[in-house]
């Protein structure tokens, strides 16, 4: 069995060199996946008061700075670019990153950015529709050689997507946890589905859920990666822990709670177990939320201590 252990870095607070120097530091320290998230305004949100870059352009630089980690967003809101528009992307950013990007794609959550910039954000089965008619357009995209689909919400006619990406198959994920319709489009069109922010026995009943999905649209559910991404919240001593649960209170409020749950909120020595957890329930990958500021200290203890724990654990 393997394990992929990736980062997932918001791109606010910081400027693009120091960006740019995290990302060229994780790809030399083994990281396995990096990624963007899809926002124009902070997350959690506090009404556009902190920097933040768009994620397009910022994988582009992504892609350019990093030679070794598979690299993707978690996810694309379908709701604020054309499908078409997506699949251009995601083959652009293949090609930069020499087969190494992986498109991820959901039905969107932050209304106040989408309001505040001029979209639309209808509710959540509207959504949910889009996300399944961009799923289809891009797979199509992606594999054939012309495309044709009329939707309710998205059309292309016989469009071609030149240069195919590097990848035979690029890989598409689904991101959330709706168990109705999101797990019934992960399991109809994604390669892959994320889950951010749930404890580990929520994500293992979740998880299940995805495995009968796929059993009555009837597919192999050991063909579906499943990827957690959990908040970075580690301390290296309870004096840390204690801030850091003050971090989780002021960032995300009355759901300080809840986000806590699907945490790395520990020191080194639990981390280990922590993740491990996941892996019993079911994921593939598990990917730590890093938002800045973060001590330095702490995240090398997890990358130079933790992740090679984990990894000879796992075998």
């Amino acid at each position: 069995m393997s394990i992929s252990l990736g980062v997932h870095v918001g791109q606010q607070n910081m400027g693009m060199d120091d960006m740019r120097a995290l990302w060229r530091k994780l790809d030399s320290r083994g990281v396995d996946w990096i990624s963007a998230w899809d926002h124009f305004y902070e997350a959690p949100p506090k009404g556009g008061t902190q920097p933040h870059f768009e994620a397009l352009a910022t994988l582009g630089a992504l892609a350019a700075e990093t030679r070794n980690a598979r690299l993707g967003c978690l996810v694309f809101y379908v709701g604020y670019r054309n499908p078409a528009l997506l699949a251009k992307a995601a083959t652009t950013l293949d090609h930069i990153s020499n087969g190494r990007f992986e498109l991820g794609i959901g039905a969107g959550w932050h209304i106040w950015e989408a309001s505040a910039h001029g979209y639309p954000f209808p509710d959540i089965g509207t959504r949910l529709d889009m996300l399944e008619e961009a799923a289809q357009i891009i797979r199509r995209m992606l594999t054939q050689d012309r495309t044709t689909f009329s939707g309710k919400h998205f059309q292309v006619d016989n469009v071609s997507c030149l240069p195919k990406p590097v990848q035979p198959r690029l890989p598409i994920w689904i991101g959330g946890v709706g168990e109705k319709r999101t797990l019934k489009i992960v399991a109809d069109h994604a390669d892959g589905w994320n889950a951010a922010y749930l404890p580990p026995d929520e994500f293992a009943r979740v998880n299940d859920v995805l495995n009968h999905w796929c059993e009555d649209e009837g597919r192999d559910p050991g063909s579906l990666k499943r990827a957690a991404n959990i908040t970075f919240n580690m301390g290296l001593t309870e004096k840390d822990l204690e801030r850091q649960r003050a971090v989780l209170q002021e960032d995300w409020g009355e759901l300080a709670d809840r986000i806590a749950g699907g945490s790395l909120l520990c020191t080194p020595d639990h981390a280990v177990a922590r993740i491990l957890e996941y892996v019993e329930a079911g994921a593939d990958e598990i990917n730590i939320a890093l938002r800045a500021p973060w001590d330095e200290e702490t995240l090398d203890a997890y990358l130079e201590t933790v992740m090679p724990a984990v990894r000879k654990a796992v075998g």
